[in-house]
C-alpha cells in the first residue's frame, strides 16, 4: 500500500514553511513506512499556484518546493488505462448527479490504479470516487 498526495497536503506543508523532505518525514510519522507519490496532475496544480504567486519571493519559494518534490517523489503519469477508468467513473457519477473536478478524479484514479490511498485535506471530493481509500492529513 502507498499514498498519492493530493495538492491540498502539499500546499498546506509549503505554506507552513516546510520543505519537501520535512513534509515527507511528517507524513511518514503519521502513516508509517508507506510508498508516497504524486500524480502528474498534482504537479500541474502546483505549477499553476507558483505562476499565480503574488510576489516574486513567493513564486521562488513555491518553485523551490516543486523542484524538491521532483527529486523526492515518484510522479505518476496519466496513462490510457487511467484515462479510460476515469472516464467510466466520471460518466457513472454524473449519471447519478455527482460531479467532481477532473483534477481530483484523475488524482483519485491514479491512486486506484496503483492500489494506493489518497492523502488529502479535501476528503469530500475523494470519497465520491468508488473504491478510493482516503486518508486525512
Amino acid at each position: 500500500m502507498g499514498l498519492i498526495l493530493d495538492s491540498s497536503v502539499l500546499i498546506t506543508a509549503e505554506r507552513q514553511g516546510q520543505n519537501a523532505r520535512q513534509m515527507l518525514a511528517a507524513i511518514s510519522g503519521k502513516v508509517g513506512n508507506l510508498d508516497i507519490a504524486i500524480s502528474v496532475v498534482t504537479l500541474i496544480e502546483l505549477a499553476h499556484g507558483a505562476a499565480r504567486a503574488g510576489t516574486s519571493q513567493r513564486k521562488d519559494q513555491r518553485q523551490r518546493f516543486i523542484q524538491e518534490l521532483l527529486t523526492a517523489l515518484p510522479i505518476h503519469p496519466v496513462t490510457a488505462s487511467l484515462a479510460l477508468r476515469a472516464g467510466q467513473i466520471d460518466g457513472e457519477n454524473q449519471a447519478k448527479g455527482v460531479r467532481l473536478p477532473l483534477s481530483d478524479l484523475l488524482i483519485g484514479v491514479t491512486a486506484l490504479e496503483l492500489g494506493y490511498g489518497v492523502a488529502t485535506g479535501n476528503f469530500r471530493h475523494f470519497q465520491m470516487i468508488p473504491g478510493v481509500s482516503v486518508v486525512r492529513l
